[in-house]
C-alpha cells in the first residue's frame, strides 16, 4: 500500500489513524534515510496512543519504553542504527515486552523481522521539489504487512486511510 503524505499535519493524521488499528504485540519496522521522518512518525504515533514521555530518537540509548497514560499498550521505541546485527537486537530482550507493547524499530530492516512473523513494514521516502528543498514535508509512505495478522488488518487500515487524497494503494 502506498500513501502520499503532503504535510506534517497529514503525517500526524496518518499516525493517528494507524494507531487506532494497532494492538499490543504489534511490531512496526521503519525504514528511511536520515531525515526521512521516522522519529516524527513515531512521535505522532506516541501522541495518538497517549503514551508518557517525550519521544526522541533513541540512537544512543537504543530503546525506550513509553508507558500508556490509560489502559492501552506501552510504546517501545527502538533505534537499531548502531546495532551490528540481529544478535545485538536480540540482546535487548525485546521479545519479553513484545506481547504487551507496540514496538517500533527504526533502522530495523534485516534484523527486527526475527522478533515476530507478523509485522508491518513502513518505508518513508522524502519527495523533494525541483530545488532539492530538505524542508519539504512531502513523503511517500509504503506499508507492507507480513503474516496473517496484517493480511487481515491491512485492508481495514487501507479503508480508514481513504481520506488521503492521492492514495496510490
Amino acid at each position: 500500500m502506498r500513501l502520499r503524505v503532503e504535510s506534517l499535519e497529514q503525517m500526524r493524521r496518518f499516525a493517528a489513524i494507524l494507531a487506532g488499528h494497532l494492538r499490543a504485540g504489534d511490531l512496526l519496522i521503519l525504514t528511511g534515510n536520515l531525515g526521512a521522518g521516522k522519529t516524527t512518525f513515531t512521535q505522532s504515533l506516541g501522541k495518538a496512543l497517549d503514551v508518557v514521555g517525550r519521544i526522541t530518537s533513541p540512537t544512543f540509548i537504543i530503546a525506550r519504553e513509553h508507558p500508556s497514560r490509560g489502559d492501552g499498550p506501552a510504546l517501545v521505541h527502538v533505534d537499531a542504527y548502531r546495532l551490528a546485527d540481529g544478535e545485538e537486537l536480540e540482546d535487548l530482550d525485546l521479545d519479553s515486552e513484545l506481547d504487551e507493547s507496540i514496538t517500533v524499530v527504526e533502522w530495523g530492516a534485516g534484523m527486527a523481522e526475527q522478533l515476530s512473523s507478523d509485522y508491518l513494514e513502513i518505508t518513508i521516502t522524502p519527495v523533494w521539489g525541483d530545488g532539492g528543498d530538505a524542508e519539504d514535508e512531502r513523503r511517500i509512505v509504503d506499508l507492507i504487512g507480513h503474516g496473517p495478522v496484517w493480511a487481515q488488518r491491512l485492508p481495514q487500515v487501507r479503508a480508514a486511510l481513504t481520506e488521503f487524497e492521492g492514495d496510490e494503494s
